[in-house]
């Protein structure tokens, strides 16, 4: 626990089954509001349903065909395309989906009638009984690191699943298929709204800038939300964190935290935790230590090393035997859009990376190539400081291709690096731009430093037509 003042609210519990309003608020038995129907707000919607609220799901927006046929399939209230106020601001407490701001009307006015707010990880960790949680965050990682512990896990013939920002829901999972062990990737929108939610093993990668929109442009409003994955925890749980993450380490200078720390690190030996020395990685947690080669590791590059200490740790925590550590390390597939090879062709390798959608994503991504290359990049700018990459970009990048509806930020960042730099507005158009300025021997990367709602509808969206683009050269 951080010994930060904490203004929480009580935890109102489940729905009663007595005559008349509930702690859940005026709307009677457990009325539970739902703000936004994605993957998130379905899965709350489902398990609130089972454990016998009443449920009312409403979109601003239209609700996917496939999460309405759950709805209805359900007997669950909703509505799309705008909010009926009155009803919402009837309900005893919101769920609120990660991707609305706090500058949203509705929710301006739900806290203005001081209606609890809370993430649909907070509604699920209510009903998690005895099951263990694994949870990661991180600005850049998070995925991989994410998959990487649940490929050990699943290597270890332990059953758990994989929940949260990737895959399904928490609440989902909870609902269909509930396990004894949750491997769940936590984004920081998902931590602004938890209140009793705490992981037994909480991982923090990094802490970079990125969605300073979402925090009035002030980066340590980010950097509190991201170390809310311990704000809960006490003596019996876990918190490994990257001791080389110079923001991370000085945040922890100013906190008290009594959960057990366990830092990983490429610089420096420790004595309880993970380190690097030489081409060997050493994991120390209980007595049992565990060393393997880097070069066996299945992920590649630097940031890569910091993502599998990361998983080996926590591995370690749960009480996997180091055998089973080194196999799954050595057969882990990396991620869809992340450093994933798609294709070689005639000597040039095709990298699509379209998860990337920060500068500092883009930055891992040069880091851990080891050819030179033909980097793709734009969409939707969210304040990028292109300075970052810059000594990457002199050493590693032959030419940029631009794709992107406006692309003079990139022009003005790199014109005096004496590099080519073409603009294009599809896929097909920016791999055949690349891969006329590419050599034998060159990558051609996607990794966009941006955002991809301009050209396309998600970073999944612009990856997938970046491997059909390559597919049809």
């Amino acid at each position: 626990m951080i010994n930060e003042d904490k203004n929480k609210k009580g935890f109102p519990g489940p729905p009663i089954e007595a005559e008349g309003h509930s702690p859940l608020g005026p709307g009677g038995l457990g009325f539970l509001a739902i703000l936004g129907s994605g993957e998130s707000g379905i899965g709350a919607a489902l398990l609130a349903k089972q454990k016998g609220y009443k449920v009312f799901v409403s979109d601003s927006g239209s609700i996917k065909q496939d999460y309405k046929q759950e709805l209805i399939n359900g007997n669950i209230e909703f509505e799309e395309d705008g909010h009926t106020e009155e009803k919402i601001l009837n309900a005893g407490e919101v769920v609120k989906s990660p991707g609305i701001p706090e500058k949203n009307e509705m929710v301006k006015k739900i806290r203005a009638k001081g209606i609890p707010v809370i993430s649909e990880i907070e509604f699920a960790y209510r009903y998690k009984g005895d099951s263990k949680i694994v949870g990661i965050t991180g600005s850049n990682g998070k995925s991989t690191t994410t998959s990487l512990i649940y490929h050990i896990c699943k290597v270890a013939g332990l059953e758990c699943a994989l929940a949260g920002n990737i895959g399904y829901s928490f609440a989902r999972q909870l609902a269909e298929d509930p396990k004894p062990l949750y491997v769940v990737e936590i984004s920081s929108f998902q931590l602004d709204d938890i209140k009793e939610f705490k992981p037994d093993i909480a991982v923090l990668l990094n802490i970079t800038e990125d969605h300073l929109d979402r925090y009035d442009y002030k980066f340590e409003n980010y950097i509190n939300s991201k170390f809310r994955i311990i704000e809960n925890q006490d003596e019996n749980d876990y918190f490994i964190y990257n001791l080389d993450d110079e923001v991370i380490t000085k945040k922890l200078e100013t906190l008290t935290i009594h959960t057990n720390p366990l830092p990983f690190s490429m610089k420096q030996e420790v004595k309880k935790g993970a380190y690097i020395k030489g081409d060997q990685m050493m994991l120390r947690i209980q007595e049992e230590r565990v060393s393997m080669s880097i070069y066996d590791f299945a992920l590649k590059g630097k940031h890569n090393q910091h993502n599998t200490m990361a998983a080996g740790i926590a591995a370690s925590t749960l009480g996997i035997r180091k055998e089973k550590i080194r196999e799954a390390v050595r057969t882990f597939e990396s991620l869809e859009h992340r450093m994933e090879h798609v294709a070689t062709v005639r000597g040039v390798e095709f990298i699509n990376d379209s998860k990337a959608t920060n500068v500092n994503s883009t930055w891992f991504a040069l880091e851990s190539l080891e050819k030179k290359a033909i980097l793709i990049l734009g969409g939707v700018d969210k304040g990028n400081d292109y300075t970052l990459i810059e000594r990457l970009v002199k050493e590693k990048v032959r030419a940029i291709v631009c794709m992107g509806i406006d692309n003079e930020k990139i022009h003005v960042a790199f014109k005096d690096f004496g590099k080519t730099i073409v603009d294009t507005q599809s896929a097909p158009d920016a791999v055949i731009a690349a891969f006329n300025l590419a050599a034998k021997g060159d990558a051609v990367l996607l990794s966009p430093a941006c955002s991809s709602f301009d050209l396309f509808k998600n970073y999944e969206d612009r990856g997938k037509k970046f491997k059909e683009a390559v597919k049809d050269l």
